[in-house]
């Protein structure tokens, strides 16, 4: 066999909290898996964020266990950084084309050390934190990272030298080359994700060009206890905000940007933000402007009502505009739904935009897999069989086929992998009946 193909009883398609979830069923029935990740380090969304609802427990506490249990897990082999190029079915079985994508550092000379990100000149805006902070050219994504291997971001590189100079295992190589390699499978699980709508896609909330307005994942980053400041502040100046405002559905449920569908966990995220704000910020007016409040899942009603008895006030209403106001406040125009109704303004000091879910990966071209008017992975019968797909021993779990929460997302992720392993084993009888 091709010394590039790597050979798996299955292979996961995403690191995030439904790919873990699918790999660790799956080996722990004693298949091998292999988890193929587009990030530098397994966890998806759910590890940068604070706090999950409506229990409020820590993200990162029901997130890193898993992401530990799949890297040090026997039966399951990581592969981080790279791009899948195919995925297709040849001669009954499922092969994955993998492009390792280069981090110009050897991943096993590296120990994790850092010292070459202390020793790197380089600053550069980190993504990890919002934006907020800055990060070296050369560095581990974040603390808890898996794996610990230091990447380089050669668009900011200066090609100083000096991080391959204090490295004490000599791991950094400026002249790494892609790897491409096949991983065979014989069932595949597809985990993909989402990504969230950008914050300058609609011009009416000012396109990203009005201070003080940031998407709900950078508010997470400014709730994080490890966050860039340690605690809330507005960007523009570092002062804690004495008013902030949620607009919903700043991301669903509008034609216009080809977003028809509702994100199901906007409401709930602002709600839960809304909470830990009035926490972390006790005298501050706290403010959620919303068209209707879908609170779906268990307790989530009660979580809702939680909120309300705490002083944090809720305006059904539709938010016009976002501009920016005097000094470095934030005027939001809106129509009021309620009591005498009319346009009205209001200050603040702070905006949040609760953007909406769209799908993190498109498989056209990549495999046969085929999307709904959603641009979501399309499923059999999402109802009866909301795992298969319409590729033969192809399942997939998590938003990667649908808007959902993280514990309707870990539950598909396990009727996933009960669908693979229901497969391997007909597979395994099918061998045996022909032997």
């Amino acid at each position: 066999m091709d010394t590039n193909t790597k050979v798996f009883d299955a292979v996961v398609i995403g690191g995030g909290i439904a790919g873990l979830q699918a790999a660790l069923d799956l080996g722990d029935q004693g298949f091998k898996v292999a988890i193929v990740e587009k990030d530098a380090s397994i966890g998806g969304k759910m590890i940068r964020l604070s706090k999950v609802f409506p229990t409020l427990d820590c993200a990162s506490c029901i997130t890193t266990p898993k992401m530990a249990g799949a890297a040090h897990h026997p039966n399951i082999t990581l592969f981080t950084y790279c791009e899948l190029k195919a995925l297709k079915r040849v001669n009954g079985a499922i092969e994955a084309s993998v492009r390792q994508k280069p981090r110009y550092v050897d991943a096993d000379k590296c120990i994790g050390c850092r010292q070459c990100e202390y020793g790197c000149p380089v600053m550069v805006p980190d993504e990890e934190q919002g934006g907020f902070t800055a990060r070296k050219a050369i560095y581990i994504p974040f603390s808890n990272a898996i794996p610990q291997i230091a990447l380089m971001d050669v668009e900011n590189c200066s090609l100083c030298g000096k991080c391959a100079k204090v490295c004490p295992t000599g791991a950094v190589d400026y002249f790494q080359k892609p790897v491409d390699f096949t991983i065979k499978a014989k069932t595949a699980v597809v985990t993909t994700g989402f990504s969230l709508t950008p914050l300058d896609q609609k011009k009416e909330y000012g396109q990203g060009k009005v201070q003080n307005v940031i998407t709900s994942l950078q508010m997470e980053r400014l709730l994080a206890p490890h966050g860039p400041y340690m605690r809330v502040l507005r960007p523009s100046d570092g002062k804690e905000p004495d008013s902030i405002a949620y607009v919903q559905c700043a991301g669903s449920r509008d034609k216009s940007l080809g977003i028809p569908y509702c994100s199901r966990v906007c409401c709930m995220y602002a709600i839960k933000q809304a909470m830990l704000l009035s926490g972390a910020l006790p005298l501050a007016d706290i403010t959620i402007y919303y068209m209707d409040i879908r609170a779906f899942g268990k307790g989530y009603e009660q979580f809702f009502q939680n909120a309300k008895a705490m002083g944090i006030e809720f305006v059904k209403a539709k938010v016009a505009k976002i501009e920016q106001g005097e000094g470095q406040s934030v005027v939001v125009r809106y129509e009021a739904q309620e009591e005498d109704g009319g346009v009205r303004t209001r200050e603040h000091d702070l905006v949040v935009l609760s953007v909406g879910m769209i799908p993190e990966w498109n498989p056209a071209g990549i495999c046969d897999l085929t999307t709904s008017s959603d641009n979501f992975i399309r499923t059999v019968s999402p109802k009866v069989a909301p795992c298969l797909t319409e590729m033969e021993g192809v399942f997939v779990a998590g938003v990667a086929a649908g808007p959902k929460d993280i514990v309707d997302t870990i539950a598909e992720a396990g009727a996933a992998a009960m669908e693979a392993s229901k497969y391997l084993y007909s597979l395994g009888e099918a061998s045996k009946a022909a032997a």
